[in-house]
């Protein structure tokens, strides 16, 4: 590879990225529906700058899938890269040091929504592409699909996967949306947990009612939601849904200790994140809790006023979002069965509950014998100079398990971001460190991969 020309270009691949991230591809509002349809313009462009063929945009009953490949030749093995152009909402604005839509490079780290997650890591895929082709080196097949509905559970994906399956006809699956233990340890994620995700409503009265007039006697849907809330733990910290354990895979002692090799500092974590303490599910690490265990936590709650000054009223409604994150053998469709039976059941009598489930996902364990594992195994140890170590990501990519179920495809989850990035949260951020560190890692991958597989 020729790593001149990545230094050399560096800063114009940095230039490009943010003019990308400035658009705000959010999914989520419909507000930002045009810039979405900017967004996948804009990588459609780049995807035929680097030379891919038959690019496209894909229309869906959603947001276009931005696609392009290189055959080079039917006898090679052909990798079929995935990824996301759409971002989480960027609320709430004003705990952003930077606007999230105007981004910026201090110390190191580019500012913005989107810019770990996904498009960055992402756009490491279509320079390396470019890397690749002033080299004149593809040593393989490349196909490369990159949706816009990824942060609101991908809904169309698997329609066009199952649409589509001789055009993304493939031998693995590439995926850069995850991250890695720090840039002095590499590490390639091997586990993904589930996703079950719903919006929880609490009604009382038939208004807002007057609390001095009306306190005492009625029940208050705030109040009643969060004691529905907090009883979902008991005082482990085990959930308390029946039956929600009940495909729990357990880990045995070996693998738990293997798992627990990985260099972790709870002290560190603490300090990172601003904690006195660690948190969780009693009698297991915080490597444990994140990586192989399930949870319930509330993401947002909300009812009654909330503006400035006061208002004395109970208010007619309270609302939630709850999400459980699953692990191997429990399936996003029982776990929603279970919360739906429960939360309504444990209702008092002087409230009305409705749960919506919103989207879910599969948990998913991928191999570390296999030859793509070690392709991208050998080629982070090629660039990082240390060879990494698998790891059990706590995070849900659904489309992981659709992958393997519509196409029959493992996937490698070659992730460059940090737990620090603030995926999701104000101050999103990606090191130039990582990003320049992914496009020169990601050829290697396709020469380890192509070498091994003849």
């Amino acid at each position: 590879m020729d790593t001149n020309y990545l230094q050399n270009n560096q800063d114009r691949f940095l230039t490009e990225l943010i003019d990308w991230l400035r658009i705000p591809s959010v999914s989520a509002d419909p507000k930002f529906a045009g810039d979405i349809t900017k967004a996948a313009e804009y990588l459609k462009i780049r995807f035929e700058e680097v030379g891919l063929d038959n690019v496209e945009l894909c229309p869906t009953a959603g947001n276009p899938i931005v696609y392009g490949e290189k055959m080079v030749d039917p006898n090679l093995p052909t990798v079929l890269v995935y990824g996301h152009y759409d971002v989480q909402p960027a609320d709430p604005y004003e705990l952003w040091d930077s606007p999230p839509f105007e981004p910026v490079i201090k110390d190191g780290k580019i500012y913005a929504r989107g810019a770990c997650d996904d498009k960055g890591q992402v756009y490491m895929h279509v320079k390396a592409l470019e890397v690749m082709k002033q080299a004149g080196e593809f040593p393989c097949n490349i196909k490369i699909m990159i949706e816009g509905e990824e942060e609101v559970g991908s809904n169309n994906l698997g329609i066009f996967v199952r649409a589509n399956k001789e055009k993304l006809k493939a031998d693995v699956i590439l995926v850069s949306d995850t991250g890695m233990l720090s840039n002095d340890q590499p590490s390639i994620e091997v586990g993904l947990r589930g996703l079950s995700y719903h919006e929880v409503e609490v009604t009382g009265p038939n208004r807002d009612l007057h609390s001095g007039l009306y306190g005492g006697a009625v029940a208050n849907p705030i109040n009643v939601l969060c004691k529905m809330i907090a009883s979902l733990h008991d005082e482990n910290n085990h959930i308390t849904i029946p039956e929600f354990y009940q495909n729990v895979t357990e880990l045995t002692s070996e693998e738990r200790a293997e798992l627990n090799r990985v260099p972790h500092s709870d002290d560190e974590f603490k300090q990172s994140i601003g904690l006195p303490d660690v948190y969780g599910e009693k009698g297991y690490t915080t490597v444990e809790r994140v990586g192989i265990r399930p949870t319930l936590d509330v993401n947002g709650i909300w009812g009654g006023y909330t503006g400035e000054g006061a208002k004395t009223v109970i208010a007619s409604k309270a609302y939630a979002k709850i999400s459980m994150r699953l692990v191997p053998n429990q399936t996003s469709e029982e776990i929603t069965a279970l919360f739906q039976k429960h939360f309504t059941s444990i209702a008092p009598s002087g409230v009305t509950v409705k749960v919506k489930p919103h989207h879910g996902g599969e948990p998913v364990v991928t191999p570390t014998d296999s030859v793509a594992y070690q392709a991208a195994a050998d080629a982070m140890e090629t660039t990082f100079g240390k060879r990494p170590v698998p790891t059990r990501g706590g995070g849900s990519i659904p489309i992981v398990a659709m992958f393997k179920s519509e196409l029959g495809l493992d996937t490698v989850l070659l992730g460059f971001g940090l737990d620090s990035d603030a995926i999701h949260s104000p101050n999103e951020h990606y090191g130039v460190f990582n990003f320049l560190k992914g496009i020169e890692t990601i050829p290697h991958f396709y020469r380890n991969y192509a070498a091994a597989m003849k």
